[in-house]
């Protein structure tokens, strides 16, 4: 296994599983801690003896997570790593630009992005569909309603539960304008 395989293996745990295995450390760092490990080190001697502490280190944890894995989740990872490799270089750089932005982010603010997700994947598949739309749209909108769009968003996220029904009942009796398109008309039912 060349040391780009290697590295590969390492990328593929890392882009399948999002919440790092909290584990206490108390050994060196990028040695391994046990006989499996060790195997594993010596079927690459060559590509380990390349790999920084801190580049050792990843691999094995990466590896320990691997380990812990069931095998449907270590299926579906093998899977999201092909796919990853099928990908153009641009959306590649894309995809691992997002990962480094996900791994930045604080803990609870991951915990909350994962309920969000979990709450959209139970929706039915057509209102998950029409969100999708509508959030394609919203992307293409020109920046200075793209921003209007977000303001709005905020004000509303701030408003206690009876300004929120106070407003949605005056949005509700304000008469479409005709020459508006549907989407502007809804502006709130994003």
């Amino acid at each position: 296994m060349t040391r780009r395989a290697l590295m590969i293996v390492a990328l593929l745990v890392a882009i399948c599983i999002s919440a790092p295995l909290a584990r206490a450390q108390t050994l060196v760092i990028g040695e391994p801690a046990d006989a499996a490990e060790r195997a594993f080190v010596q079927q690459h001697p060559d590509q380990w003896s390349q790999l920084t502490p801190e580049q050792r280190e990843t691999v094995l944890k990466n590896y320990r997570q691997w380990q812990r894995m069931s095998p449907e989740e270590r299926g579906a990872a093998q899977k999201n790593f092909n796919e990853f490799r099928r990908l153009p270089p641009e959306e590649r750089q894309h995809a691992l630009e997002a990962l480094r932005r996900w791994r930045n982010l604080p803990e609870p603010q991951r915990q909350q992005l994962r309920q969000a997700y979990a709450r959209f994947r139970s929706l039915p598949p057509q209102r998950r569909e029409q969100i999708v739309q509508r959030y394609q749209h919203f992307e293409q909108l020109p920046p200075e309603q793209h921003q209007r769009v977000l303001n709005n968003y905020r004000r509303w996220q701030q408003m206690t539960p009876e300004q929120r029904q106070e407003t949605r009942r005056q949005l509700n009796h304000v008469a479409p304008k005709p020459n508006r398109p549907k989407w502007r008309r809804r502006l709130w039912n994003w």
